[in-house]
């Protein structure tokens, strides 16, 4: 429950049916083993007591009331674990027969909830014994006690008020306005699915996508559970097909006709925080829901679900290539658009050699290709000076030739010693003003070359630099339109790697890839020989784990603490627990002291989820204070 982590499982027992002796000692030894595995909250399929497929047999008293002495017993049973249990039963009140869900919680029966749509077509005909949940809610008695009865049910943990469960059953899925989008908008944050779908070709690629999608619309935490091997095979076959989603993601799912516990380990306090940024998300108090209350003692939960270390990398190539392809699209695209807006004659780019030019040149190059101009529009210029490498010149000279692009050559180290004598500055003092008036220096000449030719300075700098402020303000800060601004660095290098393994013109695949391992560095100290002598990643830490600490600190703002604990699993056989936390101080410093730089970015395409741009996506004071983040960190 720590940090919001809950570990929940879906299972399906082995079932007989009409059996619900045989039926509850299969439940119990998937309830003991959920409790060994740490979970706390389990569903079990529809009607599990029994067997979904007893047909007329529901009518039986023998039946309904061994269904009530499992369920008692199952109550007694479970007393002392801290588990949330949801398993399906037939449920008699008032002369009527209800497909329910029993909610159960440290030996007591907290609620039933009965299905609210019951299906009447192909193999099934739950109409011919069950009646349809009515409005509003009664009481029923259940396990020796008097209990909430009703749809419109939605249980909370008093220890963790994030914790909030609803539950729909089977065909309440399949319908257009399911149970689950009130009982989610009432505060619900996990819904569970106690249910008995029987399995034909194709069905469960639809109901995978249908679960995993709900979680989406809905913003919550999705466990389905399956009915599976043990029911009745009439004219239907039941694979156990379990499945766990969160907002859209499929957190783990069985196999097909598998026995077992499903298990994972669900956000709620991101779900949480997903819905107070939606707007949109019209949450309220539904007056004709009720809230019944339980207690689990808080405890740290153990993570099994996986935190990738490259939030923004698609780990599939596929996946990853179509990304690349699409990011390429939205630059292109939103610099087709300022570039016809302002009428430009020409697009001017400072080019270094490395991977933030080279991915801004080739965007530049895909815009005048689909503006039908001849790329002998776009004017790349080198300006070498103190750091600059020959190896680094050399490959801006064969990218700008592979590319078919202007090239030009404006060495700035004599114009940087005259500004120095101008300050009244020593060359031989490499301080930060002997840095940056270099590249103040390249963004004048850029902006004057741009001036000259009727043209717009297209900016280089990434995502993770601007978190960072690795950035000189009004340098390289500055530009008429960054079309990297929103893509970080993890993320700009397989872009460079996709463009290489797809490129077609004659030597263009070579000087990408020894771009690709040319070190990341801004080249502002003198080399020795042609070794690099500034190495980005030495300096301000690596951009593996800052573009990690930059995903989940804008995008889901959360704390220090949870941060550290992710990454301490996502990175643990690339970095030691002392170099994260390190790193993680270092971030938090500098992601507050340079939102100075942030606040006046030149425009730039937005192309994921994570954007600084200080009019749509991140709108933070540049004085505001990082004291309770560093204290929570100092505290770790």
């Amino acid at each position: 429950m720590k940090d919001g982590f809950i570990k929940v499982a879906a299972a399906s027992p082995k079932l007989r049916v009409a059996d619900c002796d045989h039926n509850l000692s299969e439940i119990l030894k998937a309830v003991r083993r959920a409790a060994d595995l740490g979970v706390q909250v389990l569903v079990l399929p529809e009607l599990c007591l029994t067997g979904y497929t007893c047909g007329d047999l529901f009518f039986q008293d023998t039946l309904l009331d061994g269904a009530q002495r499992a369920l008692e017993t199952l109550a007694r049973e479970t007393r002392g674990l801290e588990l949330l249990i949801v398993a399906g039963l037939p449920w008699r009140q008032d002369s009527k027969l209800y497909n329910c869900a029993a909610v159960l919680c440290r030996g007591q029966v907290l609620g039933l909830v009965p299905k609210v749509n019951l299906p009447n077509y192909g193999e099934f005909y739950e109409r011919r014994q069950f009646t349809p949940a009515f409005e509003g809610l009664r009481s029923t008695w259940a396990a020796g006690r008097e209990v909430p009865f009703g749809a419109g049910l939605l249980f909370r943990c008093r220890e963790l008020p994030a914790l909030c469960l609803g539950v729909e059953i089977c065909e309440d899925l399949w319908v257009p306005s399911p149970p689950s989008v009130r009982l989610a908008l009432g505060g619900a944050t996990l819904i569970a699915n106690p249910s008995a779908s029987d399995e034909t070709t194709g069905k469960a690629a639809y109901r995978r996508t249908l679960v995993c999608s709900h979680s989406a619309r809905l913003l919550c935490g999705y466990i389905y559970a399956d009915a599976g091997a043990g029911e009745s095979t009439g004219d239907m076959v039941f694979a156990g097909h379990n499945l766990i989603a969160e907002n859209g993601a499929l957190l783990a799912e069985s196999p097909l006709f598998s026995e077992g516990v499903t298990v994972s380990e669900i956000d709620v306090a991101r779900l949480t925080g997903e819905r107070a940024r939606a707007t949109t998300f019209a949450a309220g108090r539904d007056a004709g829901l009720q809230t019944v209350e339980f207690s689990l003692t808080p405890r740290e939960t153990a993570l099994t679900r996986p935190i990738p270390p490259r939030p923004f990398v698609p780990d599939d190539p596929s996946e990853r290539a179509r990304r690349c392809e699409e990011i390429f699209s939205i630059q292109a695209a939103g610099l087709c658009k300022r570039v016809e807006h302002t009428g430009c004659g020409s697009l001017v780019i400072g080019i270094s050699g490395g991977l933030d030019s080279c991915l801004a040149l080739l965007v530049a190059v895909r815009a005048l290709d689909r503006l039908h101009r001849p790329r002998t529009d776009l004017i790349a210029v080198t300006m070498p000076c103190f750091g600059t490498t020959s190896r680094t010149k050399s490959n801006a000279e064969l990218l700008c030739k592979a590319l078919g692009v202007t090239f030009n050559t404006v060495d700035i180290s004599e114009a940087v010693r005259v500004h120095f004598r101008d300050i009244g500055h020593s060359e031989a003092e490499r301080d930060v003003v002997y840095e940056n008036a270099q590249a103040r220096e390249r963004t004048q000449v850029l902006m004057d070359i741009a001036n000259d030719m009727n043209g717009l300075v297209v900016g280089t700098g990434d995502l993770s630099e601007l978190a960072l402020g690795w950035a000189t303000y009004n340098g390289d800060h500055m530009s008429m339109y960054g079309v990297n601004a929103a893509v970080p660095k993890t993320l700009v290098r397989h872009m460079v790697g996709y463009a290489a393994d797809s490129a077609r013109e004659a030597g263009l695949r070579e000087v990408l890839l020894d771009i690709l391992d040319t070190p990341v560095s801004p080249e502002l100290l003198p080399a020795d020989g042609e070794d690099i002598a500034q190495r980005t990643e030495d300096i301000v830490g690596p951009y593996d784990l800052h573009d990690f600490y930059l995903y989940y600190v804008v995008r889901f703002g959360f704390s220090p603490r949870k941060i550290y604990r992710m990454a301490l699993l996502a990175f643990e056989e690339q970095f030691s627990a002392e170099e994260i936390l390190k790193w993680l101080k270092i971030f938090y410093r500098r992601f507050f002291s340079q939102q100075f730089k942030r606040s006046c970015l030149p425009d730039g395409p937005k192309v994921g989820s994570v954007s600084l741009s200080p009019r749509g996506d991140w709108r933070m004071p540049s004085d505001a204070c990082s004291a309770l983040w560093i204290k929570e960190l100092e505290e770790l």
